[in-house]
C-alpha cells in the first residue's frame, strides 16, 4: 500500500491527482482539451512530488500506448487522460489493445459540462453542447474492467484508488473514469476533507490442491507432455519458473502466438513458436495463461490428448467465443500453479531423462534451421528473417524489441523472457512505437527498439510519436520494415481465394502503399538520425551505427529497411 504525504485535497481535481499518486501512478499521459483547466491548475498548485508527472501527448493513441509499454517494462500501471468523447474515441483502440493483453492502466476523460450557467466549470463554448453524450462511458464500457463517472469532488482519490486496485487485480485490464468539469472544480466541504491513501490489488490466486493432484498424475503418466504459453509477467517470474520446471521434468514448451516472450531461445526444452509442430504427438497439453493456444481451423491437439487450462480466469470470460477443448480448468496465478505442481510431483525418473535428451536435440535442430533460414535471406531485398536475425545480434541482455508485423522472434536468439513484445491480438494497429516510448521512459539507458511494418508505422501517428521522443529525450530506435504494402491483407486474400482473381491480379486492390512515404523525412522532422537500407549485406553495419547514435548521442534513430514480400508472415 502507498501512503500519501498528508496533503489534504481542496477540490475534485486535487483529490483525483493526489489519489493517483498515492496509488502508485508516476506519470499522467495527457491529451488536453477544455475539460483540463482544473487538472492543469491543480498540477500547478500542488507539490510536484505529490502528483503524477504530466506528459503532453499530441495524439491519444500515443498516450495509451505509452502507458501500455511502461507497464510491460515495469509492472507499474500508469494513467491516461484525454478530452471528452472525441479524445476517448481516439483512445478507444488503445484501450481495446490493453484489455486484450490484460494490461492495467487508469484511463480518464473529461466529461462535457453538465450545467449551462451558474456553476464553476459550466458550459462556455459551443462544443460543450456538441460533444455531450447520453453515456460517454459506452465508448469503452465493454473492454474495461471498471467504469464510473465522478459525482462529487471528494470522490476523486477514492475512485482513482478503487479503479487502480481493480485494474491491477488478476486478470488485469484497464479501468475508466469520466470526469465532469464542474466536479473537478468544485470545492470539497471542510468536513469531508482528509488525506488520501491507497489499497493494494488483490493477491494472486493459488490453485486447488485436488486439481493440482489430478494434473500431477496426468503428467506422470504422459509420454510426451507439452506446455503452451503466450505471455509472461513484467518481472519475469513466469519465465524463470517455467524454465526451471521444464528442465527439471523434461517437459516441452512452445510459445503460442506470443505477445510477451517467456523462454530463452536456447533452452533445451523450448520448441519455438511452431504450435502446429509442437502439438504433434503431445498426449498432455497444459495451456498456461494463454487466451489463444491454437487456431482450430488449422491445428488441434490429438484426439486422445488431455488438455488443461491454467490462468487467473482459465475460461477467459472476456472472449465471447473460445471453444478450445478443456479437460481440466485451474483458476490460479500461473507461477503459483507451477510451484504447486512441482511440489506434487515426485523426483524425475529415467523416462524424463531420455525425454529431456530428445527435446534438447530437437531444440538444437530448430535453432540451426532458423539460423540457416535467416542467412539465406541476406539479399536485396532481404527477408524478414534476416532483418530479425540482425536485430537480435545487436540486442544486449537488457534490450527489448516492440514488434508490430515486424520481427520474427524464432530467428532472433532471444536471451530470456521479456525481450520481445508483440502487438496484442486485438489488432489495433499503431501500438508498437508508442509502447516503445513508454518502455524507454521507464528506463532511459535501455536499448529499446520498435520494429514495425510500413502500414503499422503510418497507423502510429509517427509525427506525434517522434515529437514525444524529442521532447522527452527518449532515444528509441525505430525500424520500419518496408515492403510498400499491407501484406497481412494480401496474404489473407490469397489464403481465402488461392485461385481467385485477386491472387492473379497484377495489382491487388486496397493493399498497396505506393508511392511509399519518405519515412526518414518524417522522423528527421524531429531531428532523428535516419538511414535507408536496401541490401541485407548493409544492414549489420547500419544497425551498429544506429545503436551507437542511440547509446552515445542519446538521439532517436530510424531505419527504413526494404524487405521482400512473404506469403508466410
Amino acid at each position: 500500500m502507498t501512503q500519501a504525504d498528508g496533503t489534504i485535497p481542496r477540490n475534485g481535481a486535487q483529490s483525483l491527482l493526489l489519489g493517483m499518486k498515492a496509488a502508485g501512478i508516476d506519470w499522467l499521459f495527457g491529451n488536453a482539451g477544455t475539460d483540463f483547466p482544473p487538472i492543469i491548475e491543480a498540477l500547478c498548485q500542488l507539490d510536484p512530488d505529490a502528483v503524477p508527472r504530466p506528459v503532453t501527448c499530441p495524439h491519444e493513441s500515443a498516450a495509451v500506448g505509452m502507458a501500455h509499454g511502461y507497464w510491460l517494462a515495469t509492472g507499474r500501471p500508469q494513467a491516461v487522460m484525454v478530452h471528452v468523447n472525441v479524445g476517448l474515441a481516439n483512445a478507444a483502440m488503445g484501450v481495446i489493445n490493453a484489455a486484450s493483453d490484460n494490461v492495467p492502466m487508469l484511463v480518464m476523460s473529461g466529461r462535457t459540462p453538465i450545467t449551462e450557467a451558474g456553476r464553476p466549470g459550466c458550459r462556455v463554448t459551443p462544443i460543450h453542447y456538441g460533444q455531450e453524450m447520453y453515456d460517454q462511458s459506452d465508448l469503452v464500457a465493454e473492454p474495461v474492467k471498471f467504469h464510473y463517472e465522478m459525482r462529487f469532488p471528494e470522490q476523486g482519490a477514492a475512485l482513482a484508488d478503487r479503479a487502480l486496485a481493480i485494474a491491477a487485480s488478476a486478470p488485469a485490464g484497464p479501468a475508466y473514469l469520466s470526469l465532469p468539469r464542474e466536479v473537478l472544480m468544485a470545492e470539497i466541504p471542510e468536513a469531508l476533507a482528509a488525506p488520501v491513501s491507497a489499497r493494494p490489488p488483490a493477491s494472486p490466486a493459488h490453485p486447488d490442491p485436488v486439481a493440482i493432484g489430478r494434473l500431477a498424475a496426468w503428467l506422470q503418466a504422459a509420454e510426451s507432455p507439452l506446455i503452451l504459453v503466450q505471455r509472461g509477467d513484467p518481472a519475469g517470474r513466469l519465465g524463470r519458473a517455467l524454465a526451471d520446471f521444464a528442465a527439471r521434468h523434461a517437459v516441452a514448451v512452445a510459445e503460442s502466438f506470443p505477445t510477451r516472450n517467456v523462454m530463452a531461445d536456447d533452452h533445451p526444452c523450448f520448441l519455438g513458436q511452431d504450435v502446429k509442430g509442437a502439438l504433434k504427438g503431445a498426449d498432455l497439453v497444459v495451456v498456461l495463461d494463454t487466451p489463444i493456444p491454437w487456431v482450430g481451423a488449422t491445428m488441434a491437439p490429438a484426439p486422445g490428448a488431455r488438455v488443461v487450462h491454467i490462468a487467473p480466469d482459465p475460461h477467459f470470460a472476456r472472449l465471447p467465443v473460445r471453444g478450445f477443448r478443456t479437460d481440466l480448468a485451474i483458476a490460479a496465478d500461473p507461477v503459483a500453479a507451477l510451484a504447486a505442481l512441482d511440489g506434487a510431483l515426485p523426483a524425475p525418473h529415467g523416462r524424463a531423462a531420455a525425454r529431456g535428451a530428445a527435446l534438447a536435440e530437437r531444440s538444437a535442430a530448430r535453432r540451426a534451421a532458423a539460423r540457416a533460414l535467416a542467412e539465406a535471406g541476406c539479399a536485396a531485398p532481404m527477408s524478414a528473417e534476416w532483418m530479425s536475425r540482425c536485430i537480435g545480434a545487436v540486442m544486449d541482455d537488457g534490450a527489448v524489441v516492440f514488434s508490430e508485423l515486424g520481427v520474427q522472434p524464432g530467428v532472433m536468439g532471444l536471451k530470456g523472457a521479456n525481450r520481445f513484445f508483440s502487438a496484442p491480438h486485438s489488432g489495433g494497429l499503431g501500438w508498437a512505437l508508442p509502447a516503445a516510448l513508454g518502455a524507454q521512459l521507464a528506463d532511459r539507458d535501455r536499448l529499446v527498439i520498435a520494429c514495425v511494418g510500413d502500414g503499422s508505422y503510418i497507423f502510429a501517428n509517427p509525427v506525434a510519436c517522434h515529437q514525444i521522443a524529442e521532447a522527452l529525450a527518449l532515444p528509441v530506435l525505430t525500424i520500419v520494415k518496408n515492403n510498400r504494402m499491407w501484406n497481412a491483407v494480401r496474404r489473407s486474400v490469397i489464403g481465402s481465394y488461392p485461385d481467385g482473381a485477386a491472387a492473379r491480379a497484377n495489382a491487388m486492390p486496397l493493399t498497396s502503399l505506393e508511392p511509399a512515404p519518405d519515412f526518414c523525412a518524417i522522423a528527421a522532422a524531429s531531428r532523428a538520425w535516419t538511414a535507408r537500407v536496401d541490401s541485407g549485406a548493409e544492414l549489420p553495419g547500419v544497425l551498429a551505427e544506429a545503436v551507437r547514435v542511440v547509446r552515445e548521442e542519446r538521439r532517436q534513430a530510424l531505419l527504413d529497411v526494404s524487405v521482400a514480400l512473404s506469403d508466410v508472415h
